[in-house]
């Protein structure tokens, strides 16, 4: 049976969307994109190195599949994370049966993400981390199939955008592990209850 890891970048107000780049994600008029660029440090690569090095998989809803590996296959190589991203094994959470993976490695898990995420951690042993894909996130968070959240707290406040976790019902988390980067964002793991 496999666990489901969480790993987002959020703001200390808890929003998510368009960490990247200022293009990312512009849904709902948002104008703060690339909002974590400058805080990149060693101590977040390290952190970042040791989540992903515990995944056997990813889960991705289909938004942040398309954008997530359309970036990084047109970005010039060699670069840290094209070779790895198409190697790994993707899960792509989506409503449409149709819909089209244009990346090796990638399965489609149509339906709804709550039926489909808790039979893949039934068949996929190891951790499935999920990055980005907030509303398949809010998904699994309310069904209880979240097991763990790795979240980089950046140090700033956007006041709009889309929150991890919206409106979520209340989730007590326990903390199993912490570190601040040099540019003040606190890495979290956290557990589910």
């Amino acid at each position: 049976m496999g666990t489901i890891s969480v790993f987002e970048s959020v703001t200390l107000d808890g929003v998510l969307q368009s960490v990247g780049r200022p293009d990312e994600d512009t849904r709902g008029g948002f104008r703060h994109g690339g909002w974590g660029e400058g805080y990149a440090d060693e101590v977040i690569g390290r952190f970042a190195g040791a989540s992903m090095g515990r995944t056997t998989a990813m889960l991705l809803g289909h938004r942040t599949y398309d954008d997530l590996l359309g970036h990084w296959t047109s970005v010039p190589e060699p670069n840290p994370f094209t070779r790895a991203l198409l190697n790994q094994d993707k899960y792509v959470a989506s409503r449409d049966a149709g819909a089209e993976l244009a990346h090796p490695n990638s399965t489609l898990l149509s339906g709804e993400a709550a039926e489909t995420v808790a039979a893949l951690k039934r068949d996929v042993e190891g951790v499935i981390t999920v990055l980005g894909s907030g509303e398949l996130v809010r998904s699994l968070h309310a069904a209880g199939l979240v097991d763990e959240y790795a979240l980089l707290i950046h140090p700033i406040v956007l006041g709009s955008g889309t929150r991890l976790f919206g409106d979520a019902d209340r989730g007590d988390l326990v903390l199993r592990e912490s570190v601040t980067s040099t540019t003040g964002v606190v890495m979290a793991r956290y557990q589910t209850d």
